[in-house]
């Protein structure tokens, strides 16, 4: 599809691209009921409940943190500093200093799921199995399609005893905490329940966190109770039940919160966002670990794998046009983490709009408008940390367009979207696209980076989507997992940040501030630095 914007139009806003819809049937079924919190989803489906869910970092936030505990948890309770891991239902975790292949996690005592059975080590097995066993009877494809690329260099996992689990990695990892963190914890007991099926078990689904599975519908909604009885007093929720509907088109979820059919939505529109103040609703931001890119093929065949090529392109960019675009609910793309981040502190390289240099760069490349490079990017209509693809992508198709780069797109819904990444840029399901819109979460070296880059990664052992190779970001990257001292292994991450900002390896262009609208009846949301959020202490009001 192709849509001319032109700069007075990219500069309306986005309302000039976002077509409102009805509110979809099933909303009249989501009238408020007392100690009710309703929320309006980006995701197009609800959240798979198997402990791995898909749509995302969305689907974690929603359907991961809730159900159900992980090993290793984010700290979500703050707004003024970025999450860190703190424990879950592991108390301690190490790695061997004799093998640091090796990695210990003691359990707490006392958990229990939510039918009243106990948590031991073996249903941390059976959960590690259900996402890495291929050949196990318990073994979910869905679960390893979205947990797999999570911790890849996972080889074994036992339990010692009924206190404690072990894994060994094939390489020196020393980002197994992070990776463990997006690993729920499923009760064995709870899936024979379920006649051995995932697909039963999907509507009877038994973890081990705040909230309860009460109904699931997939395409409807999902009701989720609160667990008076949770192992962390601090964090049994306020809220007595949890509704989660996907509302996917960005005025429809505006229009669902204005009649009190919801009391919360991810991502407004910029556009919606004064008269929803002026209505009285709140918005609340915060900047997070986002970045908002195009992932770019650099493999043999793709028009990408010309450095010029790709900083031309960065050099093309109106950021502040976007921002003003978004009504300044963004900060200008600085590379895979936003500018005065850990990683990103001190930049020694910065892409700037630059047209003049673009043009340059392009036509040493063999690129003009009047010899323009033709190919074509995969985006969606929403998603988790989209922000608003559908304008933000025609706005970048209209600036690369003066400078001899004519876009085309090949537009998926976001789950598919997804599935196609992990597929691999030269896959049939693809299309033919040489780039791809996914912003993703830079929480950690391995989540933010690593997985993009290191050539082992190629699908379907990993995200390395375009088949990127280089030796010497390789090296690096061993460098980084073999190093287990914090400041130094930043130090390491730092390097590796600037060399992918200078070889621009992405299409930088934003970081979200991560905007959400609700009623001012939603009380006590501490909106954390992070994708992932805390509903525990969010209640309603009468």
């Amino acid at each position: 599809m192709e849509q001319t914007l032109g700069r007075r139009g990219l500069l309306r806003g986005a309302s000039t691209v976002l077509a409102a819809s009805a509110l979809p049937y099933d909303l009249a079924m989501a009238q408020a009921a007392p100690g009710t919190l309703r929320v309006g989803m980006t995701a197009a489906a609800v959240p798979l409940t198997n402990g791995v869910p898909d749509q995302g970092a969305e689907g974690h936030r929603f359907m991961g943190v809730t159900l159900y505990d992980q090993l290793v948890h984010w700290d979500l309770s703050k707004a003024d500093a970025p999450a860190v891991l703190v424990p879950g239902l592991a108390t301690a975790w190490k790695a061997d200093p004799a093998n640091p292949k090796r990695w210990s996690f003691t359990l707490r005592e006392g958990v229990k799921f939510h039918d009243g059975k106990p948590l031991t080590a073996q249903d941390v097995v059976f959960s590690f199995d259900r996402v890495l066993k291929s050949d196990a009877p318990h073994f979910d494809q869905r679960a390893a399609a979205f947990g797999r690329v999570r911790i890849p260099t996972v080889a074994s996992w036992e339990a010692v005893d009924e206190r404690t689990f072990a894994l060994e990695t094939r390489t020196v990892d020393s980002t197994v905490p992070y990776g463990v963190s997006w690993i729920g914890i499923v009760h064995q007991a709870a899936w024979e329940a379920a006649g051995r099926n995932w697909d039963a078990y999907m509507n009877k689904a038994v973890g081990t966190g705040p909230w309860k599975l009460e109904s699931f519908s997939i395409r409807e909604r999902a009701v989720l109770a609160r667990n008076a009885d949770y192992w962390d007093a601090k964090r049994v929720p306020k809220s007595e039940k949890l509704v989660l509907i996907p509302l996917p088109e960005p005025n429809t979820r505006v229009a669902a919160l204005r009649s009190n059919q919801v009391d919360f939505i991810e991502a407004p529109p910029a556009d919606a966002v004064p008269s929803l103040k002026q209505a009285g609703f709140t918005i609340v931001t915060n900047q997070y670990p986002h970045n908002w890119t195009w992932q770019l093929a650099t493999a043999e065949g793709s028009p990408w794998r010309d450095v010029r090529v790709r900083r031309g392109a960065n050099l093309a960019i109106d950021r502040a046009a976007m921002k003003g675009m978004l009504g300044g609910l963004m900060d200008e793309g600085a590379g895979l983490l936003p500018l005065g981040s850990t990683w990103n502190d001190v930049p020694k390289f910065k892409w700037g709009y630059d047209p003049a240099a673009a043009k340059k760069l392009l036509a040493e490349a063999g690129v003009t408008p009047r010899t323009p490079l033709r190919t074509k990017i995969g985006i969606s209509t929403s998603g988790s940390g989209q922000m608003q693809p559908m304008a933000m992508n025609e706005a970048l198709q209209q600036m690369l367009k003066e400078v001899g780069i004519e876009i085309e797109f090949e537009v998926f819904e976001w789950n598919t979207l997804l599935t196609i990444w992990r597929d691999g840029w030269k896959a049939p399901s693809n299309r033919g696209i040489t780039g791809i819109n996914i912003s993703f979460t830079a929480i950690d070296p391995f989540t933010a980076m690593i997985r993009f880059l290191r050539s082992d990664l190629t699908p379907p052992a990993g995200n390395n989507w375009g088949g990127f190779s280089s030796p010497e970001y390789d090296a690096l990257i061993g460098r980084i997992l073999s190093e287990f001292d914090p400041a130094a292994q930043d130090r390491l991450v730092s390097e590796l940040h600037a060399k992918i900002v200078d070889d621009a390896l992405f299409l930088f262009v934003a970081h979200d501030l991560n905007p959400r609208a609700m009623s001012r009846r939603v009380q006590g949301f501490v909106q954390a630095r992070s994708w992932f959020q805390d509903l525990t202490p969010v209640r309603v009001t009468g």
